[in-house]
């Protein structure tokens, strides 16, 4: 392994962390919503569990999902429904005003949040699998496996955490807020979309 091939790992990581999906809808409404110190431990959430798919395909998790494609289809299925959770509370306080809504949740279960809804997206090990494929020699050392997943998480929280400073911004915030109502709705219609399909594809295996 050589530094071309975690650099080529980083760009891949950058594309998909800039991706629309369940993880940028989550931080960017958790981050307008409920402000920069949800949004930071939200970001760290999603960062960690993000770069835990990526050492567990290092450890062969994916073989596992092949092997046992129920144990996929369960982890998806629980996602689906975590998703699908998220997706009603938000259409729910999509009218609370945001200073009621963060004062009654604060800061607690940010970071467990962010985790939960990167582990509601198992196919993210296969992804992660696939690039390290690509990328990596096919036998790597313990020492080398650390350091790809500490490079995954600095890469996630470096990101993820320069994104909340930009939502967190006074301008966006404010434009936020002017359309609160109408854009939690929408984000709550494409995270059931994207909750129903991850049910789907969890009735299919």
């Amino acid at each position: 392994m050589d530094w071309s091939s975690l650099a080529a790992f980083n760009l891949a990581l950058l594309v998909a962390i800039a991706s629309p999906g369940p993880s940028f809808l989550f931080l960017t409404r958790q981050t307008l919503a409920r402000g920069r110190a949800v949004g930071l431990r939200t970001a760290l959430g999603l960062g960690t569990m993000a770069a835990l798919w990526t050492l567990m395909a290092l450890l062969g998790l994916d073989r596992l999902f092949a092997v046992f494609p129920w144990v996929y289809g369960v982890m998806t299925l629980g996602g689906a429904i975590y998703l699908i959770s998220i997706a009603v509370r938000t259409w729910r306080n999509a009218e609370v005003p945001v200073d009621d809504e963060a004062a009654q949740r604060g800061t607690q279960g940010a970071f467990l949040s962010g985790m939960l809804v990167n582990l509601a997206n198992p196919k993210s090990v296969f992804f992660s699998a696939a690039v390290l494929l690509v990328i990596f020699p096919p036998v790597l050392t313990p020492v080398q496996s650390g350091v790809i997943f500490l490079n995954h998480l600095a890469v996630e929280a470096a990101v993820q955490s320069s994104l909340v400073y930009v939502l967190s911004g006074t301008a966006i915030k404010a434009r936020y807020l002017s359309l609160k109502s109408r854009l939690d709705r929408l984000a709550a219609l494409v995270l059931g979309a994207l909750g129903l399909r991850l049910l789907l594809s969890s009735a299919e295996r």
